[in-house]
């Protein structure tokens, strides 16, 4: 008999590889071709742990995927939907959401039922009519139709409005079906086209009857920015008599207060710690004898850049003389191009003002403003202080600057290659331990670029990549400690006085993955990331109050499908995060929105009509782009709008 053969025993892969090959090591001497074995092994166990490596980075991308699906699909339930999901949301949110829109009630432990609906059939279609806003047969259409044709298709055909969201559709009340409308379909009156066209215009006219009344809202105060050029560069009242006329027409429209740019480039302007306030005194005793609050605004920025601009004021002179030693005081891009915009918070602990820091210098004229309008303070006159923490006094870095060159829809650029904004970048680096990430993007585009054309924001750019999201929390953060440091000097300065912080509309790109305006601006708010909650933990700290640029009007004639803009999607999103974490919320129009139609919508954002907590703006500041005296906008509009902020009136009455 010959032997059998015997079965080699199959080798270990994988895990079980692993541990043969550490069991092995431990205990050589009971294995006499351990040392073999664990030879042999070592090369199966490093590839082994490669593949675990690269599968753990695509369950990484899975999940990010994921998850940016998961935010579009909440993002479009809250914008189109009108479902008050929290910014977090999970899909128990959703689900429960969806369930109340439905009819059903969800208890806060998850227990779901179902109220059993009224027997009656006429109580159902009453309900529903109350809900869609239109009568299930018009008197019109009865006029319209015969008497047969009208009994005989009564509904049950019940019409759907259009304007209900998916998840609400559960809860209307189908009737049976009626076997003669199916078979003559064409004698129903709601399927002919005369019907229709009845049925839909007074469906319009019931669902707009309550849509513009906002008579007995919220109060909302309205204040008026005074024009730029009010105060001139040497510090007086350029038009005393057009001034008092201004405010003369405001006490008549009763528009609440005013707003004043306190410029720095003005009041300190040939040498440091030398402020004249002369013109803002005079100014602010012709407000007093009109018992008008104001806002002031510490306007540490330049204005007027641009060549249509017909006033400009720059930054001290002082200032700009340190910036033609040292340039690194300024922002910068990529190409080392500078711009004066604002100083680089790069130098907010650096002593290259003349022996002080850049937050001491905004210190020491926030502390010479407070002393020397002491008396209006202990009034009350000066209600609140607004403090420009960036260029156009927002929250923001100059990356999209017209001065360089930039036009929208243009992504901008990263400001971040000035030699002291470059040292924190090595720093944090160093401290990540990868020191070779210190460097700005390299494949980012230009100004005038669109996300697409780039590497960097395109779809799966490098704005995901591990360097790319490192940068990007490093170039946020150093916004946030920018504002964090400016505001904690600002309450020292305006101890007990309401403190306010500009923050920027930038909506173009929006509908896009990276969202690449916001992330050059320091804005880390792509689909998978919520970059203003950050931020506004910072100013919850300091317990400042939020203004943001309200749009009345989506941007057409810019191109908004062009640019992917969403200024509304924008909207939503930066109220709802500001008033979720508790945040006093105020509003400020753009120049181009001071149309009926436009101011609507602004007064709509101003006091959301399906906000469950009836929350809304804390005042309101109107920019107009001329004097009221000049005419160019309708005095009877503004003072409708002032109206309906105010709650005393219907915005669908005609003054």
């Amino acid at each position: 008999m010959e032997p059998q053969p015997q079965s080699q025993p199959r080798r270990p892969r994988g895990f079980a590889a692993t541990a043969a090959a550490a069991a092995a090591s431990v205990s050589p001497s009971s294995n006499p071709s351990g040392s073999s074995g664990a030879n042999t092994a070592s090369p199966s166990s490093g590839k082994g742990k490669r593949e675990r490596e690269k599968e753990k980075e695509r369950t990484k991308l899975r999940e990010r995927h994921r998850r940016a699906i998961t935010s579009r699909m909440l993002a479009g339930l809250r914008q189109y939907g009108n479902f008050p999901l929290p910014a977090r949301a999970d899909m128990n949110d959703v689900l429960a959401a969806l369930a109340r829109e439905a009819g059903w009630t969800v208890e806060p432990d998850g227990t779901t039922y179902r109220h059993s609906p009224p027997p009656q059939h006429q109580q159902n279609l009453g309900a529903y009519a109350m809900r869609s806003g239109e009568s299930p047969l018009s008197a019109t259409s009865l006029k319209n139709c015969s008497v047969k044709a009208t009994l005989d298709c009564q509904p049950p055909v019940v019409r759907i409005d259009d304007s209900l969201s998916p998840a609400s559709l559960d809860s209307v009340v189908i009737p049976g079906r009626d076997t003669r409308s199916e078979k003559y379909p064409s004698a129903s009156p709601i399927n002919s086209v005369e019907c229709l066209e009845t049925d839909q215009l007074m469906h319009d006219v019931h669902s707009t009857e309550h849509e513009n009344d906002f008579t007995g809202t919220q109060y909302v105060p309205v204040y008026v920015k005074l024009p730029t050029g009010v105060i001139n560069n040497f510090c007086q009242l350029a038009d005393l008599d057009g001034v008092r006329q201004e405010l003369s027409h405001m006490i008549s429209l009763n528009v609440d207060g005013v707003i004043v740019d306190c410029w720095w480039g003005i009041v300190e302007c040939w040498n440091p710690q030398k402020y004249v306030w002369s013109g803002y005194r005079e100014l602010f005793n012709n407000i007093r004898e009109f018992k008008m609050k104001i806002q002031v605004v510490m306007a540490f920025h330049e204005y007027g850049s641009t060549d249509s601009a017909d006033v400009l004021i720059p930054l001290p002179n002082w200032i700009l003389e340190i910036g033609k030693e040292n340039q690194d005081i300024f922002f910068t891009d990529r190409e080392g191009r500078r711009t004066t915009e604002y100083l680089s918070w790069g130098i907010d602990k650096e002593r290259v003002l003349n022996g002080r820091t850049g937050v001491e210098v905004y210190f020491d004229f926030m502390r010479s403003f407070r002393t020397e309008f002491d008396d209006l303070f202990a009034e009350g006159l000066i209600s609140a202080v607004e403090i420009g923490l960036g260029p156009s006094g927002e929250l923001r870095y100059p990356s999209f600057s017209e001065r360089m060159g930039w036009r929208y829809p243009g992504i901008g650029e990263f400001q971040c290659y000035d030699k002291y904004l470059q040292q924190h970048l090595r720093k944090a680096a160093k401290l990540r331990g990868h020191s070779f990430w210190a460097r700005g993007p390299d494949n980012a585009g230009h100004y005038n670029s669109r996300p697409h054309e780039t590497g960097f924001f395109c779809e799966r750019g490098d704005y995901d990549s591990y360097y790319g999201r490192f940068f990007l929390h490093w170039y946020a953060q150093s916004l946030m400690d920018h504002a964090d440091n400016v505001l904690s000097l600002a309450n020292l300065a305006f101890e007990e006085t309401k403190i306010i912080v500009k923050i920027p509309a930038i909506y173009w790109w929006y509908k896009t993955s990276s969202h690449a305006a916001e992330l050059t601006a320091g804005y880390y708010n792509p689909t998978n990331q919520d970059g203003y909650s950050p931020v506004f933990e910072v100013l919850k700290k300091h317990s400042v109050t939020m203004k943001f640029v309200c749009y009345g009007l989506q941007i057409c004639s810019y191109g908004n499908d062009e640019a992917f803009a969403d200024p509304e999607g924008l909207s939503w999103q930066v109220l709802t995060s500001a008033w979720d974490r508790g945040l006093s919320v105020a509003g400020e129009n753009t120049l181009s929105c001071y149309d009926r139609e436009g101011c609507l919508r602004i007064i709509e954002t101003a006091k959301p009509r399906n906000d469950p907590d009836r929350r809304h703006f804390s005042f309101f500041v109107y920019q107009r782009p001329s004097p009221l005296v000049q005419g160019v906008i309708s005095l009877s509009d503004f003072d409708h709008f002032i109206k309906c902020m105010h709650g005393d009136i219907s915005s669908d009455l005609v003054p």
